[in-house]
């Protein structure tokens, strides 16, 4: 079994579960401590970044699933 687990929400962030290193963008940890499971986020639109504040369904994200479905019923 693994030790981290990630679980893709549709139109909604990843779920990651598990002991993780989180880091930002030059290498620094951001701490996760306390936390079992974090929610990053993947619309790009959080305020709280790298984690899901729920702005992605204030802003209609659509996950690339989604957006490619709607893309192809369009063109």
């Amino acid at each position: 079994m693994a030790d981290v687990t990630i679980t893709i929400r549709p139109n909604g962030p990843y779920l990651v579960g598990g002991s993780i290193a989180l880091l930002d963008e030059n290498g620094a940890p951001i701490s996760t401590e306390g936390r079992d499971k974090v929610a990053l986020c993947r619309c790009g639109g959080s305020t709280n970044k790298p984690f899901c504040d729920g702005t992605h369904s204030k802003i209609g994200f659509a996950g690339a699933t989604k957006a490619v479905a709607e893309a192809e019923k369009k063109g």
